[in-house]
């Protein structure tokens, strides 16, 4: 008698040890579960919340040190062209000249801008002007890409403006409406920069 009841007793004790091993196995199957969807959610959220901040940044505002810079990081990787950056931020025209283009800017140097009567920049860069220092920047800049090659004596070309610039040139020099010279030209993801020594300005409308 007393044998059955010590293996009745041994059968309910392995009986209930496998209960307790199955729920705890349960349970830690759950928190594991729990973990995985949490950190999934906040992968999603900040994924999100990088995307939507790319978005209202606009164009520039996309993060990207591997490709080649686009037109307006290349001017504002260059110190000799600070005052045309903060005319670019001004005008708005930062998202607009960051998109695909392909663009063909003419970039007057801090030195071009100083040439211009004294007080014109600063009163170009008053919200009221905002217009009229776009119309100028706009003349600047032609849709597609001409290389120092391809520009020719005489030739003219379309500005976004709706203005037109003549190119010449001149013991080898190339010179735009025969008052500012091309110094450099620096290749970019979304163009080229002629870089210049003189600022453009449009013809009455």
């Amino acid at each position: 008698m007393t044998f059955i009841l010590v293996v009745i007793i041994n059968n309910f004790l392995i009986f209930l040890m496998k209960k307790i091993s199955l729920l705890a196995a349960l349970s830690i199957g759950l928190f594991i579960t729990s973990c995985s969807q949490d950190n999934n959610s906040e992968t999603t959220t900040a994924a999100t919340t990088e995307t939507a901040g790319t978005e209202a940044a606009g164009q520039s505002g996309v993060q990207d040190d591997m490709s080649q810079k686009n037109v307006v990081q290349v001017a504002m990787g260059s110190k000799d062209h600070t005052t045309l950056v903060t005319a670019v931020k001004a005008a708005e025209l930062v998202d607009a000249l960051s998109n695909a283009g392909p663009f063909t800017v003419f970039a007057p140097t801090n030195a071009a801008f100083d040439k211009l009567p004294a007080g014109t920049v600063e009163g170009l860069l008053k919200p009221e002007k905002k217009e009229e220092l776009a119309d100028i920047l706009q003349y600047h800049v032609s849709v597609g890409v001409y290389t120092a090659d391809q520009l020719q004596d005489g030739q003219t070309l379309g500005q976004v403006n709706g203005g037109n610039i003549t190119i010449s040139k001149k013991d080898g020099k190339i010179m735009v409406n025969g008052a500012a010279t091309v110094v450099a030209s620096i290749p970019a993801s979304n163009g080229i920069i002629h870089v210049i020594d003189g600022v453009l300005l449009p013809g009455k409308k």
